[in-house]
């Protein structure tokens, strides 16, 4: 049973990390297999792989900046819908193992539920703090979500059960968060559009005050 709870937490831990920070989680799972405080299974180990860690270290970088620039934090959250959900749910598949297929399939689903759920939570209230006109709450924002990666994986390697109960509660807040933020998860979907639609113009959100992008 501990190793179920283990193996469920490193997997949900690592679909809900994807979503807020992909390259934060690629890099911290890869740094502590390599250093070996941490037992990848098979499907991961491909994290310890230098290249791996270079491009994961890399664009951990360009995100850094990129996420405490109001505006261009909302374009990069916006393309990263199109990475971070896919990612999260390949990286749940392999933290669960050689349990066969069907545990692989159930594993990604979640995982990338997982991904699309922090995702949405974290690009949507972002857009929200980007209407203050002083930068400091946006990059607190991002220094937290930075730390919230690294503690949340460290709990979901060290204390599984604990962590699964703090996944619960980060669901049950969800329910209560997203209806707050869903103009601005609506932005973020426009945004993805208009790439696609050839910048088609769409109506004005009523909710939105006139003015705003």
């Amino acid at each position: 049973m501990d190793d179920l709870t283990q193996t469920l937490a490193l997997a949900l831990g690592a679909g809900w990390a994807s979503g807020i920070n992909l390259y934060a989680a690629v890099l911290m799972l890869g740094l502590l297999g390599t250093s070996g405080h941490l037992d990848l299974p098979p499907g991961l180990e491909i994290l310890t792989d230098p290249l791996v860690l270079l491009a994961a270290g890399a664009m951990y970088m360009v995100e850094f900046v990129a996420d405490k620039i109001p505006g261009v934090d909302t374009a990069w959250d916006s393309l990263h819908t199109f990475v971070r959900i896919p990612a999260g749910a390949m990286l749940a598949a392999g933290a669960i193992g050689d349990l066969g297929p069907g545990a692989d399939l159930a594993a990604a689903l979640l995982g990338g539920g997982l991904a699309a759920a922090s995702h949405a939570a974290k690009s949507g209230t972002r857009v929200l703090i980007n209407t203050s006109p002083e930068p400091f709450t946006n990059w607190a924002a991002s220094v937290t979500e930075d730390v919230g990666v690294v503690a949340g994986l460290f709990i979901a390697i060290n204390h599984p059960a604990v962590f699964l109960g703090l996944l619960a509660l980060f669901l049950l807040m969800l329910v209560w968060l997203l209806p707050k933020v869903w103009r601005g998860i609506k932005r973020v979907f426009r945004f993805v559009a208009r790439l696609f639609g050839g910048g088609r113009d769409e109506p004005r959100d009523p909710e939105r005050p006139r003015g705003e992008p």
